[in-house]
């Protein structure tokens, strides 16, 4: 895994950190082998599973940032109407390729600059480690994006890696504070927060699931 950070370190270094370039480029390099995505190990995240079994409502679903599509598909099986975009072409073309049996939306789109009509219109809006894989100058700006995508008594659910102290981490992933968290749903009403981490972390990795509701 340190071979694959270090190859994501350089493409960001050759674009610049400012930017979401890197995300297009990291996936076109890989040619279609996953082991270069370092955040995709081919199941959907555990967190967003077990939120997923704890809801018997079903409703439209928006996937941010869908990479390899696998939450997407996840979601999709079990009975949500997702729509799933990428700022990068690749990915989106990857994960469709990758589940092409699973009726979901696959679309290209920036966080950035998301279509008007999506505002207030999506049941289940999920961001799994996408704000974390953003450099701050632009985390600042895209986290805001996500609330306003809820409808009334929809959900908002935001899954990453969590900085207990609050300090600077060479990324990416930088791990996100509890402070910034809060803030990324400061318009809706906060339903749920767990700290935890997966098998394969180490020791001193903590993850978090935060959900808010409309």
């Amino acid at each position: 895994m340190d071979e694959v950070r270090q190859n994501a370190m350089k493409i960001i270094d050759e674009i610049g950190e400012n930017r979401l370039d890197w995300f297009e480029k990291l996936y076109s390099n890989a040619a279609g082998n996953q082991y270069w995505i370092p955040w995709s190990d081919g199941a959907p995240h555990r967190f967003l599973v077990e939120w997923n079994l704890q809801i018997k409502s079903r409703g439209s679903a928006l996937v941010v940032g869908c990479g390899l599509g696998e939450d997407a598909a996840y979601l999709c099986r079990e009975g949500w109407e997702v729509t799933a975009f990428d700022i990068s072409k690749s990915a989106v073309e990857w994960a469709k390729k990758n589940h092409p049996n699973e009726d979901i939306k696959w679309m290209v789109a920036d966080l950035l600059n998301l279509p008007n009509d999506w505002k207030n219109s999506f049941d289940l809006v999920v961001e799994v480690h996408i704000l974390q894989a953003i450099p701050e100058p632009i985390r600042i700006i895209a986290a805001p994006k996500l609330a306003p995508l809820v409808k009334k008594k929809g959900h908002l659910v935001c899954i990453g890696r969590l900085s207990e102290k609050e300090e600077y981490i060479d990324g990416p992933p930088w791990p996100l504070s509890r402070s910034f968290i809060d803030s990324i749903g400061n318009s809706l009403q906060p339903v749920d927060f767990v700290e935890g981490n997966l098998s394969s972390d180490e020791p001193t990795t903590i993850r978090f699931r935060s959900v808010w509701r409309k």
